[in-house]
Order: structure tokens, then C-alpha cells, then sequence
């Protein structure tokens, strides 16, 4: 290579500037923003974090219950068994018979768990969006008309239980309304359509409420230009509010999934213990643990564990739940990422520029 192509060549480079510390107190999206959250995440993180790894380390114990043969007494303490509490709740069936036919207890646990997540989580959304809708329009006494639709949500869920206990009822209203006696709290169809009744009814405003907050972010501008164009009301439903609402609703859903695979209070408080067509996997748990035999609760709570995270994974891989950012943190995410790029592209070019200098003059 010829001294003139190689003053050309490095005369083309772009200039080598110095890197600019950044003010970690200026970016609001980085250093700043991991330093206010820091004591919010790790209070999550103990009260999360720690029960995680408390049931980890008793789910590879096990509690003594046999009497020992030479001195006739209960030994003391735990040994360390390693995967056994996992390979006995699925090696040692308990079968009862349930809603799904006569099956093992853990595996009727589960598919009730799933009834009930698909079933209310379902209904809960067209009510809630319905609720917001209302909520949205401005009227006399929408107040009064919030107020009353939040009302449900806001009472605890074992007096809500109590409540629909007593409705459902053999002697209740629910039969008195229907002019039938059924019964609605015993180990059948009807209990399970009860709890989703009860269910649905306290935790459909929760949707409604993010819905609505949803619905607030919507340019006026949008619903009149769809106006004007002739669009009915279906149509602006459909093309307007729906996607716009989307990234709230998904949000809401996604917590009434996660919320609802792990019910526990609803079904106990209202039709009690020992009813298979209603147990779920913390109810399960809950008597493993009452029984003494804390490391099958462990193992039945982590197994749980398990599968809401699984549900949680493919529903925002799905759906595209947005539950660690908005639109301004992903732009500048994606910003950052460009000029990391640009700036490795640049710094190659240097060194192909230096790399041909030194072979035009070694050549020369």
C-alpha cells in the first residue's frame, strides 16, 4: 500500500474522543433510579426471599414420626433426606375422588388450581373491563357508582368467605332466590361454581380499578377523531380502547393469574377443609403442615412455587406483559445498546485503519 492511500485511509478514521464520565446522580432511568428503589427491593427480598429459602432447606428434611424400637419414643429432630419429600408426594399417591374423577390428591389439587385460574381470571376480565368502561363515563353520581363498585375488593378475603358461606347456604338466600335446595357448600360441582361466584365478585373491581386507570391515559382527541370518521361504538372498542388499554390489562391479568393460582382463603373459609372439589395446592399444604409433616408441605409449597412461575413466564412471553418498564425505559434502553454498537464499530475501524498504516509502511 502506497504512503498517499494510507494518509487517505487514516485521515477517513474518526476522531478518538475521550470517554465522558456520566453523573450518576443525572440519570434518572440508571444509577439514581436503582438507589431509590434499593430499600423497597430488599425488604422484597426478606420477606420474599427468605421464606423461598427457609422451605428450600426443609423441603430436604424430614421430621422423625416412627417410634424408635429400643427406647419406644418418638426420636427428636430431623434428618436430612435429600429429594425424598419430592419423589414421595409423586411415588406415593393419595387418590381421592374429586371433580376430575378418582385421582391423586396433589394432581386433583392442581387441576382445581386451574379451574379456577382459567374460569374467574376469565369472567373477572369482562366484568372488570365493563366496570371500568362504566367508571369512565362522566355522570351524576359516578362518584357514588366507584365507590360502590370498589367496595367488594376492599373487604378481607375470609369475611368475604364468611359471607358467601352464609348465601350459599342450604337455608340461604341464594336458595331462596332460586326456589331450590342445593347444596352448595358440600363436596360437589355446585361448591366449585360457588367459590367462583364469591371469587369473582370480590376481585373483578381489582381489574376494573387498572383498567380504569388505563383508560384515563387515552387522548380525548383519539375518541373524537374516530367520530368523525364514523366509527361506532364497537369499532372504537375494538381499534381504539382495547390496544390502548392492553398494556394496563395485561398487567392486571397477570397479577389475578399469579393471585388466583395461589388461593387459599376463599375456598377454606367458605366450604372448609377436607372438600376435594374445591382443595387446592395451598389448602394441601396448609394440612400437610398442620399434620406435623413439614417437609411434604415444603415440597408441595415449592412444587406450587414451580408452577406459578412456569404460568408467569409463558404468560408474559405471550402476551408481552410490560411488568419491568415502560416505553421511555425501553427507548432508552435501546438507545444505550446503539451507541455501545456504534462505539465497538468505531474502535474497529481505528484498528483497521492502524493495522493498514503499519502494513503500508512495512511494505514501503
Amino acid at each position: 500500500m502506497s504512503q498517499g492511500a494510507a494518509t487517505t485511509l487514516a485521515g477517513n478514521t474518526p476522531p478518538i474522543t475521550e470517554k465522558r464520565k456520566k453523573n450518576m446522580m443525572s440519570d434518572g432511568q440508571g444509577s439514581l433510579a436503582a438507589i431509590l428503589i434499593s430499600p423497597t427491593m430488599l425488604v422484597i427480598l426478606f420477606v420474599v426471599g427468605v421464606p423461598i429459602l427457609l422451605s428450600l432447606r426443609e423441603s430436604v428434611f424430614l421430621k422423625a414420626t416412627a417410634v424408635d424400637p429400643v427406647t419406644g419414643l418418638i426420636p427428636e429432630g430431623e434428618s436430612f433426606v435429600g429429594l425424598a419429600n419430592f419423589t414421595n408426594i409423586f411415588a406415593n399417591p393419595q387418590l381421592v375422588q374429586g371433580a376430575w374423577g378418582q385421582v391423586d390428591r396433589l394432581v386433583n389439587s392442581f387441576w382445581n388450581v386451574t379451574f379456577f385460574t382459567v374460569v374467574c381470571v376469565l369472567l373477572e376480565t369482562i366484568l372488570g373491563v365493563a366496570m371500568a368502561l362504566i367508571m369512565a363515563r362522566a355522570f351524576r353520581g359516578k362518584g357514588f357508582v366507584r365507590a360502590a363498585i370498589l367496595i367488594p375488593w376492599a373487604i378481607p378475603t375470609i369475611v368475604s368467605a364468611r359471607m358467601w358461606g352464609l348465601i350459599f347456604d342450604s337455608n340461604g338466600v341464594m336458595n331462596a332466590v332460586l326456589g331450590q335446595k342445593i347444596l352448595w357448600l358440600a363436596d360437589n360441582h355446585y361448591s366449585m361454581w360457588a367459590i367462583v361466584i364469591a371469587d369473582v365478585w370480590k376481585t373483578a373491581p381489582f381489574i376494573g380499578l387498572l383498567t380504569l386507570a388505563g383508560l384515563q391515559t387515552i387522548p380525548a382527541d383519539v375518541y373524537e377523531a374516530a367520530k368523525v370518521d364514523g366509527a361506532n361504538a364497537w369499532q372504537t372498542f375494538v381499534r381504539i380502547t382495547l390496544p390502548m388499554v392492553k398494556p394496563a390489562l395485561v398487567v392486571a391479568v397477570l397479577f389475578r393469574t399469579l393471585d388466583t393460582m395461589r388461593m387459599f382463603d376463599l375456598p377454606w373459609g367458605m366450604v372448609g377443609p377436607g372438600k376435594y372439589y374445591v382443595e387446592t395446592t395451598s389448602i394441601l399444604a396448609y394440612v400437610e403442615n398442620n399434620a406435623l409433616r413439614y417437609g411434604s408441605a415444603a415440597a408441595y409449597s415449592l412444587v406450587l412455587f414451580a408452577y406459578i412461575v412456569l404460568v408467569a413466564f409463558i404468560f408474559v412471553k405471550l402476551l408481552g406483559a410490560d411488568v419491568i418498564g415502560d416505553e421511555e425505559s425501553r427507548a432508552l434502553t435501546a438507545q444505550r445498546k446503539r451507541q455501545r454498537e456504534l462505539a465497538k464499530a468505531s474502535k474497529q475501524k481505528v484498528k483497521l485503519a492502524r493495522s493498514s498504516i503499519t502494513s503500508g509502511e512495512t511494505q514501503q
